[in-house]
């Protein structure tokens, strides 16, 4: 089995202001990093773009309809202080979306092991009808409703482990039984929710603060006493990752210590649970991070563990 690779030219398109972190270079600094010949053995998929209805199992038509006004023929608009849109945003958009669903049809197809998704903007702060932080749809959350509905998973599990809370994810899923979203962030940090006592509708919505400055060491005992033991108990059939690569030390919008070797730490340990409960299958999407460096190097480091463990 391999790991397949979604991305497209497409997000190449989506520009932002000078000087924004979610800029251009963040998809050639992962082209870069992953054209090395240890990488050859990926299957390399170009990212479908998703029509409106995947969209609209979560988002509201109202909030589709106003994105569409609001592109730009030209130059760029910004949607709220940190979020933009120029000519070629939403179709880059549709296709972090119809990357990650299509990736769940592979995976639970067995056609490969599991598959990770490289595209931006990143989702996982895109709530039903708002755009923020710099995500305009929930492709993570969108591909878990894709799953679900076309009933190729009865459970599904997500677990987001970017440096920021899921709050785009977490609202999407809310009232969502068959999912349980899993989400450690540091905390203090925008956008200010994700809470231990914010738990979804049905229970199913676990957060766990993490502090600024602390490290490694405390998310991975993060993970083996509480993430992990629950996304066990709850048996899914897929597992979902929001890869964000901002808890880095180097990451300039946080404060965690997170080095590569945590990435290849939690990135293993996942898949270990996919392989007790799910045969293996974990889809994986790109969300933040944004010291170049720091992000081709940890991306590498994912997508390392994601190729040694696909089955």
């Amino acid at each position: 089995m391999t790991t397949a690779l979604f991305t497209s030219d497409a997000c190449l398109n989506h520009l932002t202001p000078d000087g924004h972190p979610e800029q251009v270079a963040r998809m050639r600094a992962i082209a870069d990093v992953l054209g090395a010949s240890e990488f050859d053995g990926l299957t390399r998929r170009e990212a479908p773009r998703a029509e409106d209805d995947a969209i609209l199992r979560l988002h509201d038509p109202s909030y589709l309809a106003r994105l569409k006004q609001a592109s730009p023929a030209e130059g760029s608009v910004a949607l709220d202080g940190d979020t933009y849109m120029s000519p070629g945003t939403l179709d880059a958009a549709r296709r972090g979306v119809g990357a990650a669903i299509e990736a769940v049809d592979l995976v639970m197809q067995g056609a490969v092991g599991n598959a990770f998704c490289a595209l931006r903007p990143p989702g996982h702060h895109a709530e039903r009808a708002k755009p923020m932080g710099f995500c305009l749809f929930g492709s993570v959350a969108l591909a878990a409703a894709y799953a679900l509905e076309s009933r190729a998973a009865e459970r599904v599990a997500v677990i987001d482990f970017d440096v920021h809370h899921g709050n785009g994810t977490q609202d999407l899923l809310w009232n969502e039984p068959l999912s349980l979203f899993c989400s450690t962030h540091q905390m203090p940090l925008w956008p200010g929710s994700g809470a231990r006592d914010e738990t979804g509708a049905h229970g199913n919505v676990m957060n766990i603060p993490l502090a600024p400055e602390s490290t490694g060491q405390g998310m991975r005992a993060v993970y083996e006493g509480e993430v992990l033991p629950a996304v066990l108990k709850f048996n899914p059939d897929l597992i979902l990752i929001s890869a964000g690569f901002d808890a880095h030390r180097d990451d300039p919008l946080a404060n965690l210590n997170w080095v590569e070797d945590d990435f290849d730490w939690l990135t293993h340990r996942i898949c270990d649970v996919a392989d007790q409960t799910c045969q293996g299958r974990v889809v994986s999407s790109l969300e933040g991070g944004y010291d170049l460096q720091a992000l081709s190097a940890s991306v590498a480091t994912h997508v390392r563990a994601l190729m040694a463990r696909a089955r």
